[in-house]
């Protein structure tokens, strides 16, 4: 297939085709009574859908600590005083602040996200939430609205740039973000669904917003700051131990043989992960390797190992900074996918041809199990986004991480919250030494004479402990605020009030 911007779009990756069809209730009467779609304010969808207590929101969060839209619909909740919402953003960031207030006051009592910091993460950590967070990965959340687990009343779509049907995409107007990954599941499934845009165009030239889906258009001064997208750093790390790990784990998938023809790959935007694809560049330029695709949030440096013909496609659920934004927009073989295409264990996904993901930790424990959701006082600081959902499907699952943090070893008996379960995660990178599941006695006989520094976990955390002393036990609460969620909807741990 190829549209009118000449862009090669596979099969699999045409708009929805994949999304399990469900049946949506038609909302009929209120469509009938409001023929046009074009409103003037998020006010004006309050009263005509019409919004009220105890109703289910939705957003997608591509603007991430740029975004507006939750604010607006935040602010007519607290005007109307509108009690016991509950709330499903995939994700939920510092600007998010306003939050805080509503829940205090139980506007909003239950929240489902994949990720969560700031304000309102602290907020919650203290136990002001009435009911449970539920944190759920990527691909966990597709799956939990296309199935009716997570029945949503209403979305309302950030859209860079849309028509007064609701035709739009994410990579024009002041507000261009790129893909529109996470919003795909909403825009087919929720009951209602508005577009909330603030760059309104006759004609969409490419369209990732299809207009048939949507009952509402809502033009607005600023649906956000695409700066905002940016979060932590972009580039590759200069730190010297941060660089030895980096090399050392592009040393790891060589000896492993996964730099080979048609290999495929994921890394984060951390300084580190960036520093391994580096690495992992100059050995792809020196064996004249060609890989087939790298998936997930696409960042500036992916970008150019695709333009300089390393990696032949990129899937792209989010963009993580504007280049990655621009390329979205130029390169025919940059091509968009949903949440569910990306991550969902039954659709197929993405994350299940990966050949090799690089994944980053708060903590590890001995049983491989990871934490990226609390810290180590069990203050919510994150989520998995689609780190379980990457570490299942990859063939090969590498943590990198310094041993040492603050002088806080990130190897624990026991993590605090396990936010991805040992048996999906292969190796552990650390400066000091690597450590490999022993459960994967084939990588253990791959390099069992690597010139590598292969330890055992105790061992790193012996290092670890002689260094830092025995910390002291810390005990939470009895009382559960939250439950993390593995992508296929079962709970794999609690998270307990500071």
């Amino acid at each position: 297939m190829i549209n009118s911007l000449n862009r090669v779009i596979p099969d699999f990756l045409t708009p929805y085709q994949g999304i399990i069809k469900g049946k949506r209730k038609l909302i009929e009467e209120v469509v009938s009574k409001n023929k046009e779609k074009l409103n003037k304010s998020i006010s004006d969808i309050f009263d005509i859908v019409p919004i009220t207590s105890g109703m289910t929101l939705s957003f997608h969060h591509h603007l991430r600590n740029g975004d507006d839209v939750l604010n607006m619909v935040l602010a007519e909740i607290k005007k109307r005083d509108l009690k016991n919402m509950i709330l499903a953003p995939s994700a939920i960031f510092p600007v998010h602040a306003p939050m805080v207030e509503l829940i205090q006051n139980e506007n909003i009592i239950k929240i489902y996200t994949n990720y969560v910091n700031g304000p309102v993460a602290e907020t919650i950590s203290q136990g002001y939430l009435k009911e449970l967070l539920i944190m759920d990965t990527h691909g966990g959340r597709p799956r939990a609205i296309e199935s009716g687990e997570l029945a949503i009343d209403c979305a309302f779509i950030a859209v860079p740039t849309s028509d007064k049907e609701g035709n739009g995409n994410g990579i024009d107007g002041l507000s261009a973000c790129g893909t529109l990954g996470y919003a795909i599941s909403d825009l087919m499934y929720a009951k209602v669904k508005v577009v909330v845009t603030d760059h309104l165009v006759e004609s969409v030239d490419r369209i990732d917003i299809e207009a048939k889906y949507v009952d509402f258009v809502v033009l607005v001064p600023r649906i956000g700051d695409a700066n905002g997208i940016v979060s932590g750093t972009t580039k590759p790390t200069k730190d010297p131990v941060q660089l030895k790990i980096a090399n050392d784990t592009a040393k790891l998938i060589e000896e492993l043989g996964f730099i080979k023809q048609g290999m495929s790959f994921q890394t984060g935007a951390g300084g580190t992960s960036l520093a391994v694809a580096k690495a992992l560049e100059s050995k792809m330029i020196q064996k004249k390797i060609k890989g087939s695709f790298a998936s997930g949030g696409i960042t500036d440096f992916l970008v150019q190992m695709h333009e300089s013909g390393l990696f032949e496609r990129l899937y792209d659920v989010q963009c993580f900074d504007l280049e990655a934004v621009k390329s979205y927009k130029r390169n025919k073989y940059h091509f968009k996918m949903s949440a569910s295409k990306y991550g969902n264990p039954l659709d197929n996904p993405i994350v299940d041809e990966l050949d090799v993901v690089i994944l980053g930790a708060t903590e590890i424990d001995l049983d491989f199990n990871v934490n990226v959701t609390t810290d180590s006082h069990g203050n919510i600081i994150g989520g998995s986004g689609g780190h379980s959902d990457t570490a299942a499907g990859a063939k090969l699952t590498i943590i990198t991480t310094n041993l040492l943090k603050s002088r806080t070893s990130m190897i624990k008996e026991h993590v605090t919250t396990i936010t991805t379960p040992g048996e999906t995660i292969d190796c552990l990178v650390t400066e000091r030494g690597i450590a490999i599941n022993p459960k994967r006695v084939d990588l253990l006989e791959k390099l069992k004479h690597s010139k590598l520094n292969i330890v055992a976990m105790e061992d790193l955390l012996k290092k670890a402990l002689d260094i830092t002393g025995i910390p002291q036990k810390r005990n939470h609460s009895n009382r559960i605020i939250g439950v993390v969620r593995y992508r296929d909807g079962s709970i794999i741990d609690s998270i307990y009030k500071i």
